[in-house]
């Protein structure tokens, strides 16, 4: 999915002004950030014709830091263009010890308490 310059025009209000030397413009990272979502791919697995994925990792972690990207897909929902998001167990990883896992350092209370 691609933002046409029609779409972007209802959300071009919620963005930042670029301050200074700005290599990158709004509409291309938030293109950008669709693509991540639409292919679950890593940021330094970014292809390269996209530019440098530190400089848009920094600029739409910023976003959302800011609650402007929850502004932005309120906006796009609200006028149909983008309907539905989702995160599944694919996309969201969580540690062991989240799901209820025994922590190591368990084993040795145990040990403790047979030895008594």
């Amino acid at each position: 999915m691609e933002l046409t310059q029609e779409q972007y025009e209802l959300i071009k209000p919620f963005l930042p002004v670029g301050r200074g030397n700005c290599k990158v413009d709004n509409l291309h990272a938030l293109n950008v950030m669709l693509y991540m979502a639409e292919n679950a791919c890593k940021w330094r697995c970014l292809p390269k014709e996209f530019g440098n994925w530190n400089t848009l990792y920094v600029k739409i972690t910023r976003w959302a830091k800011k609650g402007i990207l929850e502004k932005i897909f309120e906006t796009l929902r609200n006028n149909g263009i983008c309907t539905t998001m989702f995160m599944d167990s694919t996309i969201v990883k969580a540690h062991p010890d989240a799901a209820g896992a025994l922590k190591k350092r368990g084993l040795k209370v145990l040990e403790e308490a047979a030895a008594d």
